[in-house]
């Protein structure tokens, strides 16, 4: 019998991958702690989609069903609290909280996601997840047809409007400043009757993060309704990196086909190592992750 704040696993993020790595875990009858801090980073998003049996519910209630359900399996505990440092000492993770608490467990799961690097324009922070988005595959079907503008620049902003496009015939770029595009690009968005604004942004003017107008610095104002926007972006925490785990250079968590980093005994899964930013797809991982986590302890039992 596992000694008092001794665990199989702990998994740092009680979001959708986490919670999902603790079901297949408590499932597989292992001692599992889940620590989340509360700060998921969808939740200023009224509406999640695109996630079979659950489209268009707000995401709190899908995490608070999740966790009740995960919580029905004995061997699995939720704890509310910061995880402030982790170490390891022989064979043991030590984990440490905002609140004091010590854990020690045999693995390892990173479920901690991202935070996104807001630009300096006001307006945008507070409508991001509702008048300023991310993803047409989770929104886009409810805000298609309206009157879009997609804020980026370059190659990424062409290849960006490129994918709005099927969504919207009324869509704008707006490079916030010179545009970066090369002749070719601008003559195909021009073929597509795709705007190109270069006016440097103030502010956006919304009402509870719906978009009313983009304002500039002349003075003019655009009126508008969506605004996609692909912001930089870092890990959510750097405790996986001060434990070893080496990151991709696009800046996510390195994971092989069984979700384990460079680190053994360390796993990751969701938002903190995929582009693929989506509620099922942080579910499927995590899922994959609770298995993979379970075959090596068993692997080592056995």
């Amino acid at each position: 019998m596992l000694e008092l704040n001794r665990y199989d696993v702990i998994i740092i993020g009680g979001s959708y991958a986490g919670l999902a790595a603790g079901m297949a875990l408590g499932r597989a009858l292992r001692k599992v702690l889940i620590i989340d801090s509360g700060l998921p980073c969808n939740r200023q998003t009224p509406y999640s989609h695109n996630f079979l049996t659950n489209d268009g519910k707000k995401p709190a209630e899908i995490a608070a069903i999740a966790l009740q359900q995960v919580l029905q399996y004995r061997t699995v505990d939720f704890l509310h609290d910061e995880v402030t440092g982790v170490s390891r000492t022989e064979n043991l993770f030590d984990i440490h909280t905002k609140s004091g608490e010590t854990f020690k467990s045999r693995k390892l799961v990173f479920a901690t996601g991202i935070k996104d690097i807001m630009p300096d324009i006001p307006g945008l922070a507070e409508s991001w997840g509702i008048g300023v988005l991310h993803c047409p595959y989770c929104h886009g079907y409810e805000v298609r047809g309206l009157k879009t503008g997609v804020i980026a620049n370059g190659e990424g902003g062409f290849e960006q409007v490129a994918l709005i496009a099927n969504w919207t015939d009324d869509l704008t770029l707006f490079t916030n400043g010179k545009s970066n595009l090369t002749p070719q690009q601008v003559s195909k968005l021009k073929q597509h009757k795709i705007d190109i604004v270069e006016d440097e942004i103030v502010r956006l003017e919304h009402k509870g993060g719906v978009i009313d107008n983009i304002l500039f610095k002349d003075g003019k104002r655009v009126p508008l309704r969506i605004i996609y926007s692909r912001l930089p972006f870092r890990q959510h925490t750097d405790l996986p990196q001060l434990l070893g785990c080496e990151l991709s250079p696009e800046g996510y968590l390195k994971v092989d086909s069984a979700q384990k980093t460079s680190v053994p005994g360390v796993f990751a899964c969701g938002d903190n190592c995929t582009r693929m930013r989506t509620v099922a797809n942080a579910v499927s991982m995590g899922t994959t992750t609770g298995l993979m986590v379970n075959r090596e302890l068993i692997e080592e039992e056995f």
